[in-house]
């Protein structure tokens, strides 16, 4: 028999294998099989997460709430439930993996998941955007996040996202895609955002805009990166604000690509090979939960979760040069 507390642990302790193979035998009395059937049982849900971050949040109306999906790569695995091809930002192109839609919070400072959801059209018909309002509707209405401003990237800034979070009160700042239509005024029509005259002072300040298909007004910026690459984003803010504002507001959306890199890199979430759907499934929600364990212990030493979780091979390392368990072979 194993237990959550079991699991989690071995995620957070195993320094390169996270099968169930592994686990097996590096704790007495367990098989293979009784890891196996672990892993199917129960449901690990997105709502325990919620329960053990929420008394850690700084919520306020200062808060930002931050949507991004994140794909776990599985592209060897032929036949893992849940498991579609579909595009890795981190591969630059497509590959067969679990992409799962995540929502954190952040106060400026500290950042944690809130909720998440696996997409999974094949299983449920839902699309991305459909998880993006229904995780947004839960935040502000079950959970009663104060959090008033939203960040996500261009596959969000669809007119239904944008309405709802005007319904909810809230502030986007929202980059669009360059082929998005655009109206300065009702005589001239809608044409792309790059064929608007970009003045000085637009550059600077913005440019009020009619969306195609948005009821309202929001202010649009070409922020143009060092690198020669071109942003566009809009914005309901209500009032006057500059074009580093926004570049620097849009730039907080780095937390939620820090969770992402920390979940895959330090608590195996790629790594589990079972097959079955539900043993996926509970394998991420334990890797959630693993993570915030290394984030709760991070904040009590003042450290980063990857030198916390480097501490306890670094006292293996310690251990094992005082006594050496493979000796040097130097014959005399």
């Amino acid at each position: 028999m194993i237990t959550r507390q079991q699991y989690i642990e071995y995620l957070l302790n195993t320094p390169v294998n996270y099968t169930c193979s592994n686990l097996a035998e590096h704790l007495e009395g367990v098989s293979h099989d009784a890891v196996s059937d672990f892993l199917q049982r129960g449901r690990v849900r997105a709502t325990r997460v919620w329960e053990l971050v929420e008394p850690l949040l700084n919520d306020s109306e200062a808060a930002y709430l931050i949507v991004d999906d994140s794909v776990q790569n599985k592209q060897y695995s032929e036949q893992i439930g849940l498991v579609q091809r579909q595009y890795s930002g981190a591969e630059h192109g497509l590959v067969r993996g679990i992409d799962i839609v995540n929502l954190v919070h952040s106060d400026g400072q500290e950042f944690y998941p809130i909720d998440y959801r696996i997409y999974a059209p094949k299983v449920d018909g839902r699309t991305k955007n459909d998880l993006f309002a229904e995780m947004l509707l839960a935040a502000k209405n079950r959970k009663g996040i104060k959090a008033k401003t939203i960040l996500f990237d261009s596959w969000y800034s669809s007119v239904d996202n944008l309405k709802l979070i005007a319904l909810l009160k809230m502030v986007f700042f929202a980059p669009i895609r360059d082929n998005r239509l655009v109206s300065l005024t009702r005589e001239q029509g809608y044409i792309h955002v790059q064929d608007i005259d970009w003045t000085p002072d637009r550059l600077a300040n913005g440019v009020m805009v009619k969306l195609k298909e948005l009821p309202f007004l929001v202010r649009l910026f070409k922020i143009v990166a060092t690198d020669g690459n071109i942003d566009w984003i809009v914005t309901n803010f209500p009032d006057p604000i500059s074009a580093q504002a926004v570049q620097d507001e849009n730039a907080r959306r780095w937390s939620i690509e820090q969770f992402h890199r920390e979940l895959k890199q330090l608590t195996g979430s790629e790594k589990c090979q079972c097959r079955k759907a539900r043993s996926q499934r509970n394998h991420l929600g334990y890797c959630y939960l693993a993570w915030l364990s290394l984030k709760v212990r991070s904040s009590q030493l003042s450290l980063s979760l990857y030198q916390v979780r480097q501490r306890i091979f670094d006292e293996f390392l310690t251990a094992a040069l005082q006594h050496p368990p493979i000796p040097a072979y130097l014959p005399a």
